[in-house]
This record gives C-alpha cells, sequence and structure tokens, in this order.
C-alpha cells in the first residue's frame, strides 16, 4: 500500500438510508473526517452502491450502478462510507460482480482497495485515538453483519468510544448475532426477521443499555423500530453522531421542539 498522503481527498458516500432519513449521519461523518485533515467531497454522480439490485439477482443494475460508482469516485484517494453493508458490496462484491468485465474489473478492484467503513479508516487509517466528544449515557453496541464479517469492523467502534467523556460500554451476549434485517431479507421472511430483532432488543434492556449504537442504518432503524413498538425507553444513535458529538433526536423520535412546532 502506497504512503498515506497528509491531507487526503476523501469521497464520501453517504448511502440511501443516510440521505433519505438520517441525515445528521452524513454530516457527523463529515465532520469526523475533516476534523482529522481530510478534504471531503460528496459526488454529484453517487445514487445508490446497487446492493438490493445484487442480492435479488437484478445483475445487470447491480453492474450498472457498480461502474457508476466507481467513476464518481474515481479521483479520490479514498472512499469512505458510513455503514459496513454499503461498504461491504463495494469492497466485496463490486470485484465479483465485474468478474467478467475486462475494462471494469482491474477499476473495481482498485475502487475496493481504497474504500473504508467509517470508523475503521478513522481508527486504521488516520490513527485516531481520541474523538474528543461528550455522551452522557450507557450504550450496548451492535456489530452489523457487513461491518464485521465483509469488513473487518469490530474492535475499532470499541476503541473510539472509549473516548468519549461520559459514555459506558455494555457488551451483549449475542453481540455477532444479526438482528433480523439484512435488507431484503425482513421483507421475505418477516416472522423470522421479527423474532431476531426481538431477541436483539431482549439482550440490549437486559444490558442495562439506555443506547443502543451502531454503524449500519439499517439495523438500526430495524432494532429502533421494535424498541419504540415495545415501549423501551432505549435510545438509538450512529456511532458517528455520538463521536461527532452531533446533536440529534435518537432514531425514530423526534425533538420537543419539533413536536412542538407541528402541532
Amino acid at each position: 500500500m502506497s504512503p498515506r498522503p497528509q491531507n487526503p481527498s476523501v469521497g464520501l458516500f453517504a448511502t440511501c438510508l443516510v440521505d433519505l432519513f438520517r441525515p445528521s449521519v452524513g454530516f457527523a461523518a463529515a465532520k469526523l473526517l475533516e476534523d482529522v485533515g481530510c478534504r471531503v467531497a460528496l459526488p454529484r454522480g453517487q445514487t445508490c452502491c446497487g446492493q438490493p439490485a445484487y442480492n435479488s439477482g437484478d445483475k445487470a443494475n447491480a453492474k450498472r450502478l457498480a461502474r457508476r460508482t466507481i467513476a464518481a469516485f474515481r479521483h479520490f484517494d479514498y472512499v469512505v462510507v458510513p455503514s459496513g453493508s454499503c461498504g461491504g458490496m463495494i469492497k466485496t462484491h463490486y470485484p465479483e460482480a465485474l468478474a467478467d468485465d475486462r475494462k471494469w474489473l482491474p477499476r473495481a478492484r482498485a475502487f475496493a482497495e481504497k474504500t473504508y467503513e467509517l470508523v475503521s479508516f478513522l481508527h486504521d487509517v488516520m490513527g485516531v485515538r481520541d474523538v474528543k466528544a461528550r455522551f452522557e449515557g450507557i450504550a450496548a453496541y451492535h456489530d452489523s453483519c457487513s461491518s464485521l464479517r465483509e469488513m473487518g469492523v469490530r474492535v475499532q467502534p470499541r476503541a473510539l468510544l472509549a473516548s468519549v467523556t461520559g459514555l459506558g460500554l455494555r457488551e451483549l451476549p449475542g453481540r455477532d448475532a444479526c438482528c433480523g434485517f439484512g435488507g431484503t431479507f425482513c421483507v421475505k421472511y418477516p416472522e423470522i426477521s421479527n423474532h431476531m430483532v426481538a431477541d436483539k432488543c431482549r439482550e440490549i434492556a437486559e444490558s442495562g443499555a439506555d443506547t443502543v449504537l451502531s454503524g449500519d442504518m439499517g439495523c438500526l432503524m430495524n432494532i429502533a423500530g421494535k424498541l419504540l413498538r415495545e415501549g423501551r425507553a432505549i435510545r438509538a444513535y450512529h456511532v458517528a453522531e455520538v463521536l461527532a458529538g452531533v446533536e440529534a433526536a435518537p432514531i425514530g423520535q423526534v425533538k420537543p421542539e419539533a413536536e412542538e412546532a407541528t402541532a
């Protein structure tokens, strides 16, 4: 691997769920990257990473979206994603999807090499050890399947969260277990998915945590929705929001002032 540029250019792949449901995660990611000297930009050409199409067997559209993404981010030193799911699609499955394309396969491999999940990039590439943030609460961290198994993210978020003043961490007994979201899995197998997220929420509640954190919005929306339906007073945040000190209502909730404005 070539030496890291002193002030690297970073293309922030914002993801569909962040863009449409939780923009504060994108702002938090940009802040964290800029705070360590990165030059951050969001290319206008970015869209979906293509994972839903790829997982559903629509290989033609998955390839089209992969080529579009590679082209949109081609000039950056690094591509950083606040999602192990989208990051795993780019890093693991783009080369698979374009394996029969002589022109694009080398580009896909090079693109995969410079793509990182956000927290692992901060910890492993930029050498961050203290984010100098504050958050009052006791949190359980949920390892998303793609972050853990495709992107190798486990110790990095815990290491950075340990530097957050006021935050205590609790480990879940089934921390390696899926929450039941799985993209289209929760649509195809809703009963199984519901049992899985119920087990996850029970473990979070039994841990004594008042907050659940993760690096993937799909997992967080699934878990937060189940917690709310069960009437549990447990907050859900993306790990980037806590590390960046971004003030936002918990996922699935609104700030009191927002409620007053819509009354």
